[in-house]
């Protein structure tokens, strides 16, 4: 017997695997190539602090505190998104759907089918996501700020001076420009990667293939790093961008596991005699970083 499903409503927790499968499901998110900060509900506050030049001295029988200590605080606060949407059951009775209705005019539609509704918007949501954390403009409805349209406006983060457009001819040589523009500091840490689009990946794929990387050319098997710095493919991301930076300095905020985050699947038939069956999807998201200076930007 058809498993049917009517008025269903996941909320709080019991949404988490829904809401969390749908935010996870692009590439950034669900290789975890930023740092995922959940149960922001309002903002969370990164703090960054550093000592100055010159704090290690001598040593004497006197306390010297003789640099400054510089302290530094940014905030994500994650925008609430909803996705809705409506459908109605006439439209659906004569496809496989249908056919598993409960009988009468007010059958609903079936387990399965509604888990696949579910799983259909997730991608959607995940897809959009995807694309806010890397090139998202507030500005745009739908989206938020994302960390490329953050450093652009940041002049403390570290440009690359003479960008150009990529090609598979000038990606090596355009990767070498922004390397040279990580700051020494942060040269050399595990946790550097360095964070391209999809159209710049397959320039420098190409490029592999072309040069023989290891005699293996054209097999598609070439590591994906750039002199030992990993390169980290982000569907998300506008054509000619790279940027070079910690993970630990990138933060996805969002709100998995509070009563905030929900999803439904309502039929109407029961509310308001119709024969819709409506969906809605409510969660929050953000991103944000600590230390601007550590992070290098290649926009052309």
């Amino acid at each position: 017997m058809a498993q049917t499903i009517g008025t269903t409503v996941y909320a709080g927790d019991e949404a988490a695997g829904f809401i969390s499968a749908s935010l996870l499901s692009g590439e950034t998110l669900g290789k975890e190539n930023v740092t995922i900060l959940p149960n922001v509900s309002f903002k969370i506050n990164l703090k960054a602090l550093d000592f100055a030049a010159g704090s290690v001295k001598d040593a004497t029988c006197a306390f010297d505190d003789g640099s400054a200590v510089t302290y530094d605080e940014k905030s994500i606060t994650p925008e609430r998104f909803q996705l809705h949407k409506e459908l109605c059951k006439k439209e659906w009775f004569s496809t496989y759907a249908g056919a598993q209705m409960r009988a009468g005019v007010d059958g609903t539609f079936p387990g399965n089918f509604t888990e696949y509704l579910i799983s259909h918007a997730g991608a959607v949501v995940g897809a959009d996501v995807e694309t806010s954390i890397w090139q998202g403009s507030t500005a745009t409805n739908g989206q938020f700020d994302g960390f490329v349209t953050q450093f652009i406006a940041d002049t403390d983060v570290v440009d690359v001076p003479t960008p150009a457009a990529l090609t598979a001819g000038n990606i090596v040589t355009k990767l070498g420009e922004l390397r040279d523009a990580i700051p020494n500091s942060v040269y050399g840490k595990e946790d550097l990667n360095i964070y391209l689009g999809t159209a710049a990946f397959k320039f420098y794929i190409a490029k592999q293939a072309a040069l023989g990387y290891m005699d293996q050319y054209h097999a598609g098997v070439t590591a994906p790093n750039f002199e030992g710095i990993p390169l980290v493919w982000c569907p998300g991301m506008a054509a000619n961008k790279m940027v070079a930076a910690r993970k630990s300095n990138l933060f996805f905020a969002t709100d998995l596991l509070s009563d905030l985050t929900e999803v439904k699947v309502i039929d109407m038939t029961t509310t308001d005699g119709s024969d819709n069956v409506r969906m809605v999807m409510k969660y929050n998201a953000g991103v944000g970083y600590a230390v601007s200076e550590d992070i290098a930007l290649y926009s052309a």
